[in-house]
């Protein structure tokens, strides 16, 4: 039952909680968008936040949407599972906000609803903050620790309500990197930098095409859920049986016909994980809930479709891993023979694949629209990038080994444990890894393997690394010369 804390407005019956609606023919009936004149309509925003522990960033999130140019109708915090002051910091906002922006004079209501215990998590709180919102004609979805740009709203309605076709569009996302204090926490937010804006640029190039309309904000069609609602025969947009909601949802969204998009425009800054293990539990869940989305008939309710249009690059990132994965593995192996066989040769053109790696992630960094020189130096020092590569191969390698196992692990709670600081499964792929040159190692030098016979491995060794570290640099070299159109991550 939701619970609205002493000094906001009294909740009692579903209707009080929605904004205004669109308008009626006068008799109730809501006018259809093609007979209300769209030079003076204003189509309806509804926002929810789902809320897990986000004391420390709830206000944040509050001031920055009562900040925006095109203000929400309506802003509903959705508290659940909560163990700290979430409730009682977002409670300060509760009631009425009136503001003088840019576009006239701007109003709001803020709710906040502690629905307590709730089994399906952040699932249940999105699926409780659409039940407020339904009948409006746009649902804007922000976590509990994202922070957009004063503009990001007005972008994302503009957007989405030029074109009908379009079912949900996403802003541009990026992390905050001004208030890190450890070395470790700046690797690892710098890491994620570059791979957000690496994603970014992807989709903004083609064709603003957007196969994941992330949680963190994010505007979705109502008519667009409806419809979703229907063809999957679904009582909520988000179930509660998938690892990644979002990435669901935004697949039936393209599967209904519409088009999911991501902004040229609107930007937030989302919460980024600053420790090892918080960021492998992360990585894991996300991987883990594509591969079950890829998978041919996996999920039970779903008809398995590997082919997807938003699936292919979900195909093609993970190909992308295991591509890189064996030429690192490979290389390693083959310098660690040659040297013990004394049979190193350095090749000058070996330093090729290397720039253009360099290159890459430069350009990659040279596109953040909030680039610094952190950005810079984590492309062009080679080994942060490099360490952070690895490091995402480990989670790839988790994700894969937990999938094929079988096991019934809740992935939302193993996330939850990680950001508390507990759980040592991070440490698994480090672990692994030793093992597996420390065996290699042992082979290689006491297994009695001739030195001929060693000296031939080596020999196809290279030239099968020489030709998948060909097809890489190229790769790389036509991706870094694409024209960036202007675009901005």
């Amino acid at each position: 039952m939701s619970n609205l804390p002493s000094g906001g407005l009294a909740v009692a019956e579903r209707e009080a909680w929605l904004a205004p609606r669109p308008p009626d023919d006068g008799e109730g009936r809501a006018l259809d968008a093609a007979s209300v004149d769209q030079s003076t309509y204003r189509p309806t925003v509804g926002c929810i936040i789902p809320a897990y522990n986000e004391g420390e960033t709830i206000a944040g999130v509050l001031d920055s949407l009562l900040m925006q140019t095109r203000i929400p109708d309506v802003i509903h915090v959705i508290v659940n599972n909560t163990s700290d002051d979430s409730v009682e910091i977002a409670s300060h906002y509760a009631g009425p906000h009136t503001r003088v922006t840019p576009l006239g004079e701007q109003s709001t209501t803020v709710y906040v609803h502690d629905i307590g215990k709730n089994p399906d998590k952040k699932v249940g709180a999105l699926n409780y903050g659409y039940g407020l919102v339904e009948t409006m004609d746009y649902l804007l979805g922000v976590d509990g620790d994202t922070t957009p740009e004063p503009d990001a709203v007005e972008h994302l309605v503009n957007e989405i309500a030029s074109d009908d076709r379009i079912g949900g569009i996403s802003a541009i996302y990026s992390i905050d990197d001004s208030a890190l204090d450890r070395p470790m926490a700046k690797f690892l937010i710098a890491g994620q930098r570059a791979q957000f804006s690496a994603f970014n640029m992807q989709n903004l190039l083609k064709g603003r095409n957007m196969a994941v309309l992330g949680g963190q904000f994010s505007i979705f069609s109502t008519q667009a859920l409806r419809d979703v609602l229907r063809d999957s025969h679904q009582r909520t947009p988000w179930v509660k049986d998938s690892e990644v909601e979002d990435s669901l949802l935004s697949l039936q969204i393209k599967s209904a016909g519409y088009l999911t998009k991501i902004s040229a425009h609107a930007r937030a800054h989302v919460g980024g994980m600053t420790t090892l293990r918080a960021l492998d539990a992360q990585q894991v869940k996300w991987n883990f809930g594509a591969i079950d989305l890829m998978w041919p008939g996996q999920r039970g309710d779903t008809k398995g479709q590997p082919f997807h249009p938003n699936l292919r690059l979900r195909w093609f990132e993970h190909m992308s891993m295991v591509i890189n994965m064996v030429t690192r593995l490979l290389f390693f192996m083959l310098l660690f023979g040659a040297l013990w066989i004394d049979a190193f040769v350095f090749r000058a053109w070996w330093l090729i694949p290397p720039a253009a790696a360099v290159w890459l992630n430069f350009r990659v960094a040279h596109t953040m629209k909030f680039r610094n020189r952190r950005d810079y130096l984590f492309a062009l020092l080679v080994f942060p990038a490099e360490l952070y590569m690895l490091t995402r191969m480990g989670h790839f390698v988790r994700a894969w080994l937990k999938f094929f196992s079988r096991q019934q692990t809740d992935n939302w709670a193993a996330q939850a444990k990680a950001e508390r600081g507990k759980g040592v499964a991070w440490t698994y792929p480090f672990l692994a890894l030793g093992v597996f040159f420390g065996i290699f190692a042992l082979v290689w030098t006491q297994a009695g393997i001739p030195i001929q016979v060693q000296s031939d491995i080596l020999a196809v060794g290279w030239r099968v690394l020489g030709v998948i570290t060909l097809a890489q640099t190229v790769w790389m070299i036509l991706k870094s010369l694409r024209p960036y159109r202007g675009f901005t991550a």
